[in-house]
């Protein structure tokens, strides 16, 4: 597999952590300069800001709510001062939803979850998108989730969300196609993340989510390295010919 992506640079949306931070080390690994957006644990951020640039690649990290429109125009115009064109663009924030159900949801946790996936998305495609017209190839990939097959009870908001991400990602890689710019979905079920320990945690009364290791596809509980594979090869050359298209990264399960 041909996964170099030397001279591109990379805008990752929830990058601190979790999936995210292992999405910007991956791609900094296959060559990629990579800016990453954080909301709060600016530790987290400095953290994986250092591993990019052990891996010899510039990385750079901007505070804000990708809900708010013009702290997405300040964090993007900065990533592209810094870094110059970004032709691949992960949108990977997100938030859970509380797991109550439809008649029981406080409209107000619907606007701040869709407000994040969906606004959050919308925001960073209409700021970096355009400037992608002019490099060689653009890439925009769209983390969402296994919750948009299942749609699973007590958690309306999140599959709304994730929902009209995916909508988003389908309608944009129509509209770009003649730009050149690939728009792709990669959709994990269950991860070792901080999220995915406090799902299980409360679903399922696992403290370890490692107990699940048996259990699981592969006998292994899929790991942020497994989605961040997945994202580098819709961006590399392999992928060259891959656009409009949703990859459920779960072991072949839900």
């Amino acid at each position: 597999m041909t996964n170099t992506l030397d001279g591109r640079a990379a805008f990752v949306s929830g990058g601190s952590r979790g999936i995210g931070r292992a999405i910007a080390i991956g791609l900094a690994a296959a060559g990629a300069d990579v800016a990453i957006n954080y909301s709060r644990d600016t530790a987290a951020a400095e953290d994986t800001v250092k591993e990019i640039e052990k891996l010899g690649q510039i990385g750079k990290a901007y505070q804000g709510n990708v809900d708010n429109f013009s702290e997405c125009e300040s964090m993007t115009s900065a990533a592209v001062g810094d870094l110059g064109e970004i032709s691949i663009l992960v949108n990977n924030a997100g938030i859970a939803s509380r797991g109550s159900s439809v008649t029981d949801t406080d409209p107000n946790e619907i606007r701040k979850v869709i407000g994040v996936h969906v606004f959050g998305t919308h925001n960073l495609c209409h700021l970096l998108v355009p400037q992608m017209r002019g490099t060689d190839r653009g890439d925009v990939i769209m983390i969402s989730s296994g919750a948009t097959a299942s749609l699973s009870g007590r958690g309306a908001p999140y599959n709304m969300a994730k929902s009209a991400q995916e909508a988003i990602a389908f309608t944009l890689a129509k509209e770009e196609r003649p730009h050149g710019i690939r728009v792709n979905i990669v959709a994990p079920g269950l991860v070792e993340t901080d999220m995915g320990k406090r799902l299980v945690r409360a679903t399922r009364g696992v403290e370890d989510i490692r107990e699940l290791d048996e259990s699981s596809p592969f006998s292994r509980v899929c790991q942020p390295e497994d989605i961040a594979d997945t994202v580098t090869f819709f961006c590399s050359q392999d992928g060259s010919y891959v656009t409009g298209q949703r990859l459920y990264v779960n072991g072949g399960g839900f």
